[in-house]
C-alpha cells in the first residue's frame, strides 16, 4: 500500500491560519461574483473600483465582528444571540451607508437619491454579513464540540490507563504473597540454597516487571520469556511435579498483548492443578493466529470443570448460558484487563479440554509494533536474569 510522503494536517489545526484563509477566500469569491455580475449587466470597467471598495469595506467590518463574536461565543446563549441581534443590523447599516455613499460619489448625476441607494444595497449587504456571521458561529460551535469530544476521549483514555495500571498493580501483591510464602517454607525446611536461588530469580522477575510500563504492551515472545522466568521460580518449589509445554506459533511471536497478562493464568494453574495433586500437573501455553486474531490458550491437566475441586478455583462463579464466569482474583483480573484494553473486540472463554483438565482461551486482535524494539526479548530477559 502506498504511503504519503507527508502527513496531512487538519484544516483547523491552526485556527488563526484557517480563519484568514476562509476570510480571504470568502470575500475574494464574493468580489469575483460581484465583478462578473456587474460586467454581465453592462457596467463599465471603472465600476469594478466600487466593487473592490465595497468588498474591502465588508472585509474590514467582518474583522470587527469577529473580535466581538469571539467574546460573545463563550457567553450564555441569551447574551450571545441578544447582542448579535443588536450589533448585526448596525454593522449592515454601516456597510450599506458606506456603499451607498461611494455609489453616490461615482454617479453624482443619478436621479436616485441617497435613501433609495441605501435601501437598495442594504439587502445585499445584509445577505453577505448575515451569511458571514452564521458561518462564523457555525464553524466555531463545531470546533468547540470537537474540542469537547477530544477532551472526553483524553479523559476516557486516562481513566482506562488508570484502570489498567490498577489491575496490573493488583497482581504484584498477589504474586509476591505466594512466592514469599514458598520462600518462607523453604527457609523453615532449612533449604537455604533453593530459597536463595528463588530469591535471586524473584529479584530478576520483579526487575523485569518494573522495567515495563503498567499500561504497556509486549510481544508474545517477550511474554513467553517472562513466563519461563516465572516458572523457573515455581519449579524451585515443585520440581518434577510442575511440567510445562510451550507451543508457540512463530507467526504469532510479534503479536502484542498487555504485559504480564498470562502470568496470573499460569499461577492459577499452579495453585489449583499442580499444588493439590501428588503427581503434579502439566501446564501448556499455546499461541496461534486465527484469521485477524491472536489466540492464546493456557491449559492444565488438573481437575476439570465437573470436579468438586474446581469449586475453589472458580470461587463465586456464576453460569450464564452454560458458560462459567469467574470471580476469582487471577481470572477476573485477566478478564478485566482485556475488557479495558480491547472492549468488545476480545474473547475470554473457560472450558474443559476433551482430555480433561482446565483451560482458558483468549482471542484478541493481532497487532504488531510499528517500530521494532531495539533489543531482542530473549537478550533483554537474559540480561535481566544475569
Amino acid at each position: 500500500m502506498a504511503v504519503l510522503p507527508f502527513r496531512p494536517t487538519p484544516f483547523f489545526a491552526n485556527k488563526n491560519q484557517a480563519f484568514w484563509t476562509l476570510q480571504a477566500g470568502g470575500w475574494g469569491g464574493a468580489m469575483l461574483l460581484r465583478a462578473m455580475s456587474s460586467l454581465a449587466n453592462g457596467q463599465p470597467l471603472s465600476f469594478l473600483v466600487l466593487v473592490l471598495i465595497e468588498m474591502i469595506t465588508g472585509f474590514s467590518i467582518s474583522l470587527l465582528l469577529a473580535v466581538l463574536y469571539r467574546q460573545l461565543i463563550s457567553q450564555r446563549p441569551i447574551i450571545t444571540w441578544g447582542v448579535t441581534a443588536l450589533v448585526l443590523p448596525f454593522a449592515v447599516g454601516l456597510y450599506a451607508f458606506i456603499g451607498a455613499w461611494v455609489i453616490g460619489l461615482y454617479r453624482p448625476e443619478s436621479e436616485t437619491n441617497f435613501t433609495q441607494l441605501l435601501i437598495g444595497v442594504f439587502y445585499l449587504d445584509a445577505t453577505l454579513l448575515g451569511s458571514w456571521s452564521a458561518l462564523y458561529y457555525a464553524i466555531n460551535f463545531f470546533l468547540q464540540v470537537e474540542e469537547q469530544n477530544d477532551q472526553m476521549i483524553r479523559l476516557e483514555n486516562q481513566a482506562t490507563s488508570a484502570q489498567l495500571a490498577m489491575l496490573r498493580y493488583q497482581l504484584n501483591p498477589h504474586f509476591l504473597f505466594n512466592t514469599l510464602n514458598s520462600i518462607s517454607t523453604l527457609v523453615l525446611l532449612k533449604q537455604t540454597e533453593p530459597a536463595n536461588a528463588m530469591l535471586s530469580r524473584l529479584s530478576s522477575f520483579l526487575r523485569y516487571s518494573l522495567s515495563n510500563e503498567t499500561t504497556g504492551r509486549v510481544t508474545v515472545a517477550q511474554e513467553v520469556e517472562t513466563l519461563k522466568l516465572y516458572l523457573g521460580i515455581e519449579r524451585m518449589r515443585f520440581e518434577e511435579r510442575l511440567r510445562t509445554t510451550f507451543s508457540i506459533d512463530p507467526a504469532s511471536e510479534p503479536g502484542l498483548l498487555p504485559s504480564l497478562l498470562l502470568q496470573p493464568l499460569v499461577e492459577n494453574s499452579i495453585k489449583y492443578a499442580v499444588a493439590p495433586q501428588e503427581a503434579g500437573a502439566e501446564i501448556t501455553i499455546s499461541t496461534q493466529l486465527v484469521g485477524p486474531n491472536l489466540r492464546i490458550t493456557v491449559s492444565d491437566t488438573g481437575p476439570g470443570l465437573q470436579s468438586a475441586a474446581t469449586d475453589n478455583r472458580l470461587s463465586g462463579v456464576s453460569f450464564d448460558g452454560g458458560e462459567p464466569v469467574s470471580t476469582g482474583v487471577g481470572l477476573t483480573n485477566t478478564r478485566d484487563r482485556l475488557a479495558q484494553a480491547y472492549g468488545d473486540q476480545h474473547r475470554f472463554e473457560i472450558f474443559e479440554p476433551p482430555d480433561g483438565g482446565f483451560a482458558v482461551q483468549i482471542e484478541i486482535p493481532f497487532e504488531r509494533r510499528e517500530v521494532a524494539a531495539p533489543v531482542e526479548p530473549s537478550r533483554k530477559l537474559a540480561a535481566v536474569a544475569g
